[in-house]
Parts: structure tokens; C-alpha cells; sequence
């Protein structure tokens, strides 16, 4: 009975604590500061996990983006292939499911995309960015239009994919290290949800079912084999090896 009386006064004082660290603006700093990590403090801690794990920045990177979910993952290869190391929250996209067509229409883009060293932004407004390269080989033969289409900081996006501030400083440096390492261009897969076949087959009959279909063959080579597909554009269409 002792024992039940001073846990229900230990929680009692730590309520009572919480609440009037709150009301005196401290409780929502705190709660300010645990979403919105510092920077530079997280991307410490990320790089000690990834000596955990066996890992290290400068090993190849590959990302792939599943927009109906608003995942981004980050891919590292390591002594024994591609590494899941995170899945990172997209805190905003703009438009719909669905490629980008033309500047302006506030549409993030899909399809097969490589970051070279020449598209990373490191004074971006946005704390940190990267130019996916919008548009393609396979957007230019279709005629389609924009720029700026970025993988950035900031949750605000007009076409590009955004996440917080702390996330895109990790992403953003294991990409800088890859290139920096040798890596001709990190391979950003952008994909409108995640295409097994079941879930392709729910849009039958729509306006861009093709389209995913085509894509689906680059999704299904990493998912079988775990490597990064060869993709050429041919015909005004991707070709996957």
C-alpha cells in the first residue's frame, strides 16, 4: 500500500512539474527541441550509429521515394551489399500521385533521377538541398518542364520532396561523402507508392498506369536482387537492364 501511495505522489509531482514547465513556455521548448533535434547534433549522433552498424559516410548511397506514403529511404552499401540505414519521414510533397508534367504545375516529380556533384546546393534557403535533376532524359523526351525539383529541408514544398532540417543534414552529407568518395551519381528512385503488383493492379484503368507499370520494372529488380538497376531512356521510355 506504502509502495502504491509513492508512486501515485511521484507521478502526481512529475504532472504537476510537466505542467508548470509548460505553462511557463519550458515544456514546449523542450517538446520544440525533440522534434526539431539541432543539426549538427544529430548528424553526431547519426554518424556514431552508423559505426555501429558497421557503416560510414563515403560508402555509395542510393535513395528511393514512395510518395503516397511520404517515406524516403536511404540506402548505404556496405561490405555485404545495399543496407536499409533509414527511412525518413517526407514532410511534405506537392500535388498528386502522378508525374510532373510542366513548370509550375507545383508537382513532385517520378521516375528514374541521379544527383551529381554539380546539384548539391549546400547555401540552400533550406538548410541543405539537392537537385534531383528534373527534368530527365526520359521528361525532356516527352516534353515535360521545370527546375529547381529538390530533395530539401524547410517542410514547404511547391514540386519538391521536403523533410526537417536535422533529417536532410544527414542525407545530404552521406550523399556529398559518396560523390566526394568516387561515386559517380546517387541513384534517387522516385515512385508514387509501392509497386507490388497488387497495388499497381488498384489502378488499372487509370490515367497513369502505364507509367507505373514501366517503373515497376526498376522497383522489381532492386526489390529481387538488391542491386541498383541500369536505366536508359529509349523510344520516349525508360529502359530497365
Amino acid at each position: 500500500m506504502r509502495r502504491l501511495f509513492k508512486l501515485m505522489l511521484v507521478l502526481a509531482i512529475m504532472a504537476s512539474t510537466g505542467y508548470a514547465l509548460y505553462r511557463t513556455g519550458e515544456g514546449s521548448r523542450i517538446v520544440e527541441r525533440l522534434r526539431h533535434p539541432d543539426p549538427e547534433v544529430y548528424r553526431k549522433q547519426a554518424w556514431a550509429e552508423l559505426d555501429a552498424r558497421q557503416l560510414q559516410p563515403g560508402m555509395p548511397v542510393f535513395i528511393r521515394i514512395f510518395k503516397q506514403s511520404s517515406e524516403l529511404e536511404l540506402w548505404l552499401k556496405g561490405k555485404t551489399g545495399w543496407e536499409l540505414y533509414r527511412t525518413v519521414e517526407i514532410c511534405n510533397w506537392s500535388g498528386n500521385l502522378g508525374p510532373k508534367l510542366k513548370e509550375g504545375d507545383k508537382q513532385s516529380p517520378e521516375g528514374f533521377y541521379t544527383v551529381t556533384k554539380g546539384l548539391l546546393n549546400p547555401n540552400s534557403r533550406h538548410h541543405l538541398s539537392f537537385n534531383l535533376g528534373f527534368p530527365n532524359r526520359y521528361d525532356r523526351s516527352l516534353g515535360r518542364t521545370g527546375s529547381f525539383l529538390m530533395v530539401h529541408g524547410g517542410c514547404s514544398s511547391i514540386g519538391c520532396y521536403a523533410v526537417r532540417d536535422h533529417q536532410v543534414e544527414v542525407i545530404y552529407r552521406l550523399v556529398e561523402a559518396a560523390l566526394d568518395n568516387g561515386q559517380e551519381a546517387v541513384r534517387v528512385h522516385a515512385f508514387p507508392f509501392r509497386l507490388e503488383q497488387t497495388a499497381l493492379d488498384r489502378h488499372k484503368g487509370t490515367k497513369w498506369h502505364d507509367f507505373w507499370a514501366m517503373l515497376k520494372q526498376g522497383y522489381d529488380v532492386f526489390e529481387r536482387e538488391r542491386e541498383v538497376p541500369r536505366v536508359r531512356v529509349a523510344d520516349k521510355s525508360y529502359v530497365v537492364n
